[in-house]
């Protein structure tokens, strides 16, 4: 039994280490979310990186929920022999459970930033548009004032 807890309390402190490197790239991504010149490629790669770390998070989560399910009755039974380390695993679910509610909050920052940053960009789109009809109006109509009729350049031989 004490064996399954050590596992649950590795599987814990892995998914701390996870969770800290995914809050590590939310940062990073904040900071060039901030930069002048978005770099898209930068952002696509943060967002590989970090895509990869919630698949793990997530094996993580799906391990510990299958072995803690697997000894939980014998864990309540017992709970006054394992008393310390059951106290251990509390806080180190704490920990995690503080750890991802930093980061939904990270992700709400992020989001906002890069919903910023598309509406930065559909607006230049938007007004290049408008500026390319705008002088291909202008020369369509300028080009068309120009011509003479070769009807009057007839009559007036």
């Amino acid at each position: 039994m004490e064996n399954y807890l050590n596992i649950l309390e590795d599987s814990l402190r892995e998914k701390l280490g996870v969770l800290e490197e995914i809050s590590r790239y939310n940062q990073e991504q904040e900071a060039l979310l901030k930069k002048p010149e978005v770099s898209l490629e930068e952002l696509d790669d943060n967002m590989a990186r970090k895509d990869e770390l919630i698949d793990k998070l997530s094996g993580l989560d799906q391990g510990f929920e299958t072995l803690y399910e697997r000894i939980r009755e014998q864990l309540l039974a017992g709970k006054d022999a394992y008393k310390a380390q059951i106290k251990k695993l509390q806080e180190l679910i704490s920990q995690v459970t503080e750890k991802g509610v930093s980061i939904q909050a990270q992700e709400a920052r992020n989001k906002k930033l890069v919903e910023r940053y598309f509406a930065g960009e559909k607006a230049q789109l938007k007004q290049g548009r408008q500026t390319s009809k705008a002088a291909y109006n202008y020369y369509k109509n300028m080009s068309n004032s120009n011509v003479m009729s070769s009807q009057y350049m007839d009559q007036k031989k």
